[in-house]
């Protein structure tokens, strides 16, 4: 980010009537300033007077290390005799745009950190909601037979849509769709009105809001429902 310093003058003294440490056949004349910055968004004005030496002509400034005991006293007298000065701090456009579109983030963010604990608890009924399993619901998912629980080895299942018939305390019937396939099938394709007459009674091992799986209490039935129709 670019700066510039600039100086602003306040008043100038003549000073030839001191010896010049740099050129002695050029008098000197005493400069008192106030310093300026100016960057993209703003300016300010430092109310410190600074004082310095220039050559006349020229204008050539003389470093303070060759100043005489003299001109340091010199300097000082002027510098007692100038009224003291304001300094200023104002904003540029740049300045104004960047401190409202800063202030607005702020507002958004407050306004956004306010509404979090609402968001979130409307986040975690919605969940809730859909964890929950209804008799007539109906979801997509796939089913898994086992003649040895755990053992895939020998087991049968498919995909297809699945029908929660009827739950009584904890125990859940749930019916398989007429058209189970057993290669996975976009979910439009297969059938999710008609379901076979026998149930399968199963208890709930996990309900989530998108990830719901059913075993029998021998272990070798297992359902696991996905999307709800």
């Amino acid at each position: 980010m670019w700066i510039r310093i600039s100086k602003i003058n306040v008043r100038q003294v003549d000073a030839s009537h001191l010896e010049n440490p740099k050129n002695a056949d050029n008098p000197m004349m005493l400069s008192l300033y106030q310093q300026e910055s100016r960057m993209a968004f703003f300016v300010s004005t430092h109310k410190k007077i600074l004082t310095e030496y220039l050559q006349v002509p020229g204008g050539t400034s003389i470093p303070k290390r060759k100043w005489s005991a003299e001109m340091n006293e010199f300097a000082e007298v002027e510098l007692v005799k100038t009224p003291p000065k304001k300094g200023s701090f104002k904003l540029t456009v740049v300045g104004w745009l960047f401190f409202v579109f800063a202030f607005g983030l702020l507002g958004y963010l407050a306004y956004e950190g306010m509404q979090e604990p609402a968001k979130k608890e409307a986040y975690q009924q919605r969940m809730t909601e859909k964890a929950q399993v209804a008799e007539g619901d109906i979801y997509f998912g796939s089913y898994r037979m086992y003649k040895e629980e755990g053992n895939v080895l020998g087991s049968q299942g498919g995909f297809g849509w699945f029908k929660v018939v009827k739950i009584e305390n904890d125990t859940y019937y749930i019916a398989k769709s007429n058209e189970i396939s057993k290669n996975a099938k976009p979910k439009e394709q297969m059938n999710s009105t008609d379901f076979e007459e026998e149930t399968s009674a199963v208890k709930a091992k996990e309900l989530e809001a998108y990830t719901k799986q059913f075993v029998s209490e021998d272990g070798l039935l297992e359902f696991n429902l996905n999307e709800k129709r």
